[in-house]
């Protein structure tokens, strides 16, 4: 399993999440780089529901505004749980998402152990994909 601090870290924000509607309180952390790779920080997210159910943010999403928040960067290794601890894989969406903010080199910690994002998302839509 991941790095002891993130999965704590993802813990806790699980427990801040706001789900009225599913009961499931999913939180994330990462390991994060700052602006041209310098320095480390964690950044966490929750998931917050919505009553229009497609609003829902997952908390990757939660996440990823997080690392803008705190001066942007690139996230190297996530953990994503339940409130119980229970390791969960990004969705789709948030696959995408994270490729974006983290690239193909990027380190999911999953049930099954850690993987590279390429492994969970080959052939990922890129930038390079809008010339």
């Amino acid at each position: 399993m991941a790095d002891t601090g993130l999965r704590e870290a993802a813990t806790t924000a699980a427990r801040n999440a706001y789900r009225p509607y599913s009961g499931l309180g999913v939180g994330a952390a990462a390991l994060a780089s700052g602006p041209g790779g310098d320095g480390r920080r964690i950044v966490t997210g929750c998931n917050v529901e919505n009553a229009s159910y497609g609003l829902t943010l997952c908390a990757e999403c939660s996440l990823v505004s997080d690392l803008h928040r705190t001066g942007g960067g690139r996230l190297l290794e996530i953990v994503v749980v339940t409130v119980g601890g229970d390791p969960l894989a990004p969705c789709g969406r948030c696959r995408q998402l994270l490729h974006e903010h983290g690239g193909p080199e990027l380190v999911v910690h999953t049930s099954r152990g850690p993987v590279h994002l390429a492994e969970l998302l080959p052939d990922a839509f890129g930038p390079e994909d809008l010339t």
